[in-house]
């Protein structure tokens, strides 16, 4: 309806400014006007151009102003078009998009079924495989018990073994430590009855327990240990000789630490031991002083060494001779836990009994002996042991007391 109206709002302006055109060239040329030099005629016809492009500006300007999609056609239809163009090749270039995608999708949903089709597939076999699992994680599972249970018993038996070892590497080193003792006892044994030795390494040269009630006491107590074992010393080592002279050797750096040790208040036992091997004859005897406190090293019916004599050993002297090992590892016991007095005292009949007795039993009989201490002894007191027949026929006792052999 708008654009009917401008048209005929158009006609009537255009109608009107042309009669004004018209009235105004004929004004001017019955007035015979003349602008620019020019004649009045052609002042008429210009006059006449000018008003019919005034009247075409005034129709365009009004349609412009008036229809704002005739000015979007003068003057925005290349845009448009090119912006329909693009439109056209997005449009064309979505729809291909869209094809595109409805494919992807309907791949997606054939993806999809396959997928659920694979899920229900394999909750199928997962069920199936929580089944055939339930009793093998049982089984599992009492088998990691049984190992446990295995694992704390091998653990057990470990440590006791350990333990076993531990006891039996003691029981080595103690039966070596005595092997060796004993062959010192038999070495020196033998150099005695050569009589080339009369004093040994450590044996002791005198020896006192000594309880002091005054420090300075220390030092009068040492001289007079001191003069007992270079006595001592003088009638082993140069027999027949008077003793007039002094031949033992001890460091003053001792005698002044034994001094220094010895006023400390306690029970000690002092001994004067010798340094070396003494040959009979030789001038001079180095030895050492030793302190220790007196204490028990032995109670009564203490066991100090058993052994077992072999059914076939019936010979007298072999078993005289294993009785006197046997009293050899009972000194080496005692001298072990401290004792400082030299061999053992024991009754020498019931000894030669024991071994006519033993020697006279029947054949075949294994016997156990054991050396048994009488009384409770402290560090330097003399030490009296039994040889005791476990099990014998007839009782093999002690006579009427002990003695030194």
């Amino acid at each position: 309806m708008t654009g009917w109206l401008l048209i005929l709002a158009l006609l009537a302006l255009g109608g009107v400014l042309s009669t004004l055109g018209d009235r105004l060239g004929s004004l001017v040329g019955k007035a015979r006007l003349s602008l620019l030099g020019m004649r009045p005629r052609r002042t008429a016809v210009l006059i006449t151009v000018l008003t019919g492009s005034l009247i075409s500006a005034i129709s365009l300007g009004l349609m412009l102003l008036v229809s704002e999609r005739l000015r979007t056609g003068l003057f925005e239809l290349d845009r448009l078009e090119q912006r329909l163009q693009t439109s056209r090749s997005q449009l064309s270039r979505s729809n291909s998009q869209l094809a595109s995608s409805r494919l992807e999708v309907a791949r997606a949903e054939q993806g999809k079924r396959e997928a659920q089709t694979r899920f229900e597939q394999a909750q199928a076999r997962a069920s199936k495989l929580r089944q055939e699992l339930a009793p093998l994680l049982a089984q599992r599972n009492k088998l990691e018990l049984e190992r446990s249970l295995l694992s704390q018993e091998v653990k057990g038996r470990d440590a006791e073994i350990r333990r076993t070892e531990a006891e039996l590497a003691q029981v080595r080193r103690r039966i070596s430590a005595g092997a060796q003792e004993l062959k010192d006892l038999e070495s020196n044994l033998i150099a005695l009855r050569r009589g080339d030795v009369v004093l040994s390494s450590g044996q002791t040269l005198a020896s006192a327990k000594v309880t002091l009630e005054r420090p300075e006491q220390a030092k009068e107590v040492i001289n007079a240990l001191l003069q007992q074992a270079n006595l001592n010393a003088f009638r082993r080592v140069l027999p027949g000789q008077p003793p007039d002279r002094q031949i033992l050797l001890v460091p003053k750096n001792d005698i002044s630490k034994l001094e220094g040790l010895l006023a400390k208040p306690g029970s000690w036992v002092v001994s004067i031991l010798s340094a070396a091997n003494v040959l009979r004859g030789e001038r001079q005897v180095l030895a050492f002083p030793d302190l220790r406190p007196n204490r028990p090293v032995v109670k009564a019916d203490e066991v100090l060494a058993s052994t077992t004599i072999e059914g076939d050993l019936t010979a007298l002297e072999p078993v005289s001779r294993r009785l006197n090992l046997l009293l050899a590892a009972a000194y080496a016991r005692a001298q072990r836990q401290g004792t400082l007095v030299e061999g053992l005292q024991f009754d020498a009949a019931s000894f030669k009994q024991l071994a006519r007795e033993l020697s006279e039993r029947q054949p075949g009989q294994v016997a156990q002996l054991e050396a048994l201490a009488i009384n409770n002894a402290s560090t330097a007191d003399p030490i009296a042991v039994e040889l005791r027949w476990l099990a014998a026929p007839s009782p093999a006792q002690s006579g009427p007391g002990p003695r030194r052999p």
